[in-house]
């Protein structure tokens, strides 16, 4: 019993990292992804392009790479960062990258009479956006960005190749010394409550802008 609750401590330890790569990801990840779905919007067509090249980049490679590319290549032209820091890039761009396509999508699905109306009520681009279109965007992109969402729980275990003490790294540490198989069942514990929280949270936000529609 003590040698389980040792585990469960050490375990919990790990979560820390995965918790704060998971939550800093996140926070930074929405509004960037915004701001890169109205760029990529844009009428001006060297920032669409731009939008449109980092959005297919980002999509098109594996995170994996991308972790590997940021903590390995940029220190050879002398960008050197953190262990966590590196990660919170790679994992920060290419979510944002995802979330762009789902705003920029959720943005387009809003019918063009309603921009129309804005206009004849004398409001401007960013009152439109504001108070017109935005709160049913958010309605509409909520499942997939939940999806996403807990995509990015189980994709923090990617930080395992960086060699950073994540939730699975503690437990693979822990299996190889003890040979007991019982820190990965606890792993798979962690990262169901961790998913079965957010899917919970999502289903209460549909849940109270879905009540528009009715």
């Amino acid at each position: 019993m003590d040698n389980l609750l040792n585990t469960i401590l050490q375990m919990l330890e790990g979560s820390e990292i995965t918790l704060e790569i998971f939550f800093v990801t996140l926070v930074i990840a929405l509004p960037l992804g915004m701001m890169a779905a109205l760029g990529r919007l844009s009428k001006w067509k060297p920032l669409s392009a731009f939008m449109e090249f980092y959005i297919w980049l980002m999509r098109g490679t594996p995170l994996m790479l991308q972790l590997l590319f940021v903590y390995f290549a940029l220190p050879m032209i002398g960008i050197r960062l953190p262990d966590i820091a590196a990660a919170l890039l790679a994992f920060t761009l290419n979510y944002a990258a995802y979330f762009a396509e789902i705003f920029r999508a959720g943005i387009q699905s809003v019918p063009k009479g309603q921009y129309e109306a804005a206009r004849t009520l004398g409001m401007n681009y960013t009152q439109t956006m504001r108070r017109i279109i935005l709160p049913q965007v958010i309605r509409i992109v909520l499942p997939p960005v939940s999806n996403e969402t807990i995509n990015l729980v189980k994709d923090t275990s990617l930080i395992y190749i960086l060699a950073m003490n994540d939730l699975l790294r503690v437990a693979r540490t822990i299996v190889q010394r003890e040979f007991d198989m019982t820190p990965f069942l606890i792993a798979g514990v962690f990262y169901l409550a961790m998913t079965f929280v957010l899917t919970w949270m999502f289903k209460k936000l549909e849940a109270y802008y879905g009540k528009y529609d009715k």
